[in-house]
């Protein structure tokens, strides 16, 4: 790996694109590098992942209103669309559109955390759908995600989003596009541009993921996905982009992000090294936000001290700087402590999701959400004991750059009305890759079958994870084995609105 700085150029030094950054991931992308036969398993164990969370959310609204949208664009040799039945085709980017939509809904598939936030995960549903369009091999599929993982997590690392308020999305057109080069082959002049037409058109502000959270949280990285297929597809046509779109006097640095004076250092992999970073990120056990992972499980072990909840008189939850200012009380969101608040806005509560994960020693991806379960009395009583504080260690450990040493958690201190403080810590959450019982093959086809087995038939699951487990070997037009068709019952959803498609 290679680290890069990247800086704000006034417009007269003409910067060379060899020196741009956007230049040097399609660089990363047009590298026909090795590949890594532990990144190659991990991506098929997140294809697995998507499908399951995918599935799950098939009858969900916002899955119902993307599917819909993209049943109105068939196409003869087009790509599949998630539940569907495989013989009906749709333009990618709808397919893109909806399965994105589908995979993101439960907010219950992989994270990468760094100097930003990230789900890349996403990079899959625009990818596959492309690679089905165009007939590609699964081989082909594994290295064209491999690299909009590798693109995703090194941004992920170098430049934050964040603190700026713009919403991590921001990082995803870019490695959609770098990854789409890499699966058609694309040449390095046409990803450069396409690569900075992706970023250019997917900057958006945090407002999505902020006060009444709606589902567009849901929504923003399948159109993240869905506007850099189209990027590729006008640079695949001979169309350039604004640039240099990291480095120019007005470009997203200079006039977004921390402005013409900043630096950044995003790492890169040198010519010929394998993509690995998939390997640095981490899937998800509990469907809420990845920050809260370790504190659902300390709150499982940390319950069995506890006789009677109502003699709780306050929780105190330490942890880092971004738990605290994004799902904690650092946010100053009075609606992460309403009952009548949203899922999406529960699942940015870890207020309230420590409360019921307290409660009930454990958590479920639908009932844990109910509006009922949300405003049970016991819960609202607890979860409005519970404040969080930042802790500068545990801040240091979220930003550690050894994966290995990376924490998400934090210390939980439970002080009771008779005067006894229960405390407890955990920084790393148990399903992550270096936590007590990491994931690991067998537990994402568990995952899988757990969550997608009143949809789908016995046979559709085993035909499914029998071919997306040979990958590898798939051919082209053979992809579209990586759909999965839901039960008819399932299919039979009402449209409860008329729109324009």
């Amino acid at each position: 790996m290679k680290e890069f700085k990247v800086k704000v150029y006034p417009s007269k030094v003409n910067l060379p694109k060899e020196n741009q950054l956007a230049y040097r991931i399609a660089k990363v992308a047009s590298d026909n590098s090795p590949i890594d036969n532990k990144a190659a398993d991990m991506v098929i164990n997140r294809i697995i992942d998507n499908a399951s969370v995918a599935i799950a959310s098939f009858s969900r609204q916002p899955v119902t209103t993307a599917r819909e949208m993209a049943l109105a664009h068939p196409r003869v040799n087009g790509a599949t669309v998630f539940g569907i039945n495989s013989t009906k085709k749709f333009d990618c980017e709808w397919a893109a559109w909806a399965n994105g939509t589908a995979v993101r809904e439960l907010d219950f598939h992989d994270t990468f955390l760094a100097a930003d936030y990230s789900h890349p995960g996403d990079n899959i549903p625009p990818i596959l759908a492309v690679a089905q369009q165009k007939k590609s091999t699964g081989l082909d599929l594994i290295k064209g995600i491999l690299t909009g993982y590798e693109i995703q997590v090194n941004l992920v690392k170098g430049i934050c989003l964040h603190e700026h308020k713009i919403d991590h999305i921001a990082h995803l057109g870019p490695s959609v596009a770098a990854g789409l080069g890499t699966l058609l082959k694309l040449d390095t002049e046409t990803i450069y541009q396409a690569v900075q037409q992706a970023l250019h058109t997917t900057i958006s502000t945090r407002q999505s993921r902020k006060g009444d959270i709606s589902s567009w949280k849901a929504f923003a990285p399948a159109h993240a996905g869905k506007l850099a297929i189209e990027a590729v597809d006008r640079c695949m046509r001979g169309e350039r982009a604004p640039n240099p779109i990291y480095e120019g006097e007005d470009s997203v640095i200079a006039r977004i992000l921390s402005g013409p004076n900043a630096e950044y250092y995003v790492p890169l992999p040198e010519k010929g090294e394998p993509k690995k970073a998939i390997l640095e990120t981490y899937t998800k056990e509990h469907s809420a936000e990845y920050q809260a992972q370790a504190l659902i499980d300390l709150a499982r072990d940390m319950r069995k001290k506890i006789k009677d909840f109502s003699k709780i008189e306050s929780i105190e939850i330490h942890t880092s700087h971004h738990t605290h200012y994004v799902i904690g009380t650092g946010a100053n969101d009075p609606q992460k402590m309403d009952p009548n608040a949203s899922r999406e806005t529960l699942d940015h509560s870890i207020m309230y999701i420590f409360a019921v994960a307290l409660e009930d020693g454990n958590w479920h991806h639908e009932d844990s959400y109910k509006p009922q379960r949300a405003k049970k009395e016991s819960t609202v009583a607890l979860w409005k004991k519970i404040k969080t504080f930042e802790d500068k260690k545990w801040t240091k450990k979220y930003h550690d750059k050894d994966p290995k040493k990376k924490c998400f958690g934090g210390r939980v201190i439970i002080k009771m009305k008779d005067g006894i403080k229960i405390e407890d810590e955990l920084g790393i959450a148990d399903a992550n890759p270096w936590g007590k019982r990491p994931f690991e093959r067998k537990n994402y086809i568990e995952k899988f079958r757990s969550l997608t087995k009143d949809f789908i038939s016995k046979s559709e699951s085993e035909r499914f994870l029998k071919a997306v487990q040979n990958l590898r070997d798939l051919k082209s037009s053979q992809l579209d084995q990586l759909n999965i068709e839901v039960l008819d019952k399932i299919q039979k959803i009402q449209r409860k609105k008329i729109a324009i498609f």
